[in-house]
C-alpha cells in the first residue's frame, strides 16, 4: 500500500448487506475501522430510496449511519445540477423519491405539468433536459414525452444505467434498458451519469470525505462498476467476494484491485500494515 487509507467508500448490497441482513464481519469491521478514526461512506445507484431509509437500515442492521453517510445517484444528480445548471426544467422518468429528491436540490421537475397533457401531444413545451431512472411506473406516455423532448433537442441525463435490478429470486429491469431504447430511437446518448460507474459520483463521495483520492478506498463486489470507478477516481480498491464477483472473475482482469477480501473483516487487517 502506497499509501494509509483515512476513509471508505462502501458499496451496500453485496458488500454490506445482502438482502435484510449484514454480510458476515460487515458490522465488526466498519466499528472498527471507525474506532481508528477513519471516514466512511456508503454509496448507492438505486433512486427509488431516500437516503433517510438507507441510514435507517443500515442503523437497524447495527451499523449506526446518519443520511449524510449515504449517496446515491439521485442525490448525487441534484448535488451537481444544483452547482452547475440549476435554471433547467427536468422530465423525469423516475418514481416519485427522485421527484421529491431533486426538488429538495431546488430543482425544477416539470412532471406534474407535462403529464397532463393529450397522450399525442409531440411537442412537450418548456423541457430542457430530460432524466431517465429506475422507473417501475413506467408507461407509453412518459416513453413517448421523453422521446418527444430529446428529438427536439432537450439534454440528456441519467441517474444511473444498471441493466437489472437484484430482487430476492432474481432481476427486474432497470434503468439501462430505458436508457438504451431512448438513444436507439432518438440517435443520442446520454450526456451526464449520476452513479456508477461515472466518475461524477466518486467526485462528490471525495468531496463529501473533503480526502484525496489516493487516501481512500473504495470497496465493492462488482468489478465493472465498483472496482472499475474507483481505479478511473485513483483510489485503491479492494474486491470483495461477497456479492457478485469471484476469484476467477479477478483473474481474467486486465487491471486488477489493490487487494481481493474474502469479507470486510480482511480490512482492518489492510489499514494495519499501511505505510505511514
Amino acid at each position: 500500500m502506497t499509501h494509509p487509507v483515512d476513509g471508505f467508500i462502501f458499496d451496500l448490497d453485496g458488500t454490506v448487506y445482502l438482502g435484510e441482513a449484514a454480510l458476515p464481519n460487515a458490522v465488526e469491521a466498519i466499528a472498527t475501522l471507525r474506532g481508528l478514526g477513519k471516514r466512511v461512506l456508503f454509496v448507492s445507484n438505486k433512486p427509488l430510496e431516500p437516503r433517510e431509509n438507507y441510514a435507517r437500515k443500515l442503523t437497524k442492521l447495527g451499523i449506526p449511519a446518519e443520511p449524510d453517510d449515504v449517496i446515491t445517484s439521485g442525490f448525487v444528480l441534484g448535488y451537481h445540477l444544483a452547482r452547475t445548471e440549476p435554471h433547467l426544467n427536468l422530465y423525469v422518468i423516475g418514481e416519485t423519491n427522485l421527484h421529491n429528491e431533486l426538488r429538495g436540490h431546488g430543482l425544477k421537475v416539470m412532471n406534474e405539468f407535462v403529464d397532463q397533457s393529450p397522450l399525442e401531444v409531440i411537442q412537450p413545451r418548456g423541457i430542457d433536459a430530460v432524466v431517465v431512472a429506475f422507473d417501475r411506473t413506467l408507461d407509453y406516455r412518459k416513453l413517448n414525452t421523453a422521446y418527444q423532448a430529446l428529438m427536439r433537442g432537450a439534454r440528456f441525463f441519467a441517474t444511473n444505467a444498471d441493466k437489472m435490478c437484484p430482487m430476492p429470486g432474481g432481476g427486474i429491469p432497470d434503468a439501462g434498458g430505458t436508457i438504451a431504447a431512448l438513444e436507439h430511437m432518438t440517435g443520442r446518448k446520454v450526456e451526464l451519469l449520476a452513479g456508477k460507474p461515472s466518475t461524477l459520483i466518486m467526485s462528490v463521495a471525495l468531496q463529501r470525505l473533503d480526502l484525496p483520492a489516493e487516501r481512500v478506498m473504495m470497496v465493492g463486489d462488482r468489478l465493472e462498476t465498483d472496482i472499475f470507478m474507483g481505479q478511473q477516481a485513483g483510489m485503491q480498491t479492494a474486491a470483495t467476494l461477497t456479492g457478485a464477483s469471484s476469484r476467477a472473475d479477478v483473474a481474467r482482469m486486465t487491471h486488477p484491485p489493490t487487494y481481493i477480501i474474502e469479507d470486510l473483516g480482511d480490512l482492518p487487517g489492510i489499514v494495519a500494515q499501511a505505510v505511514p
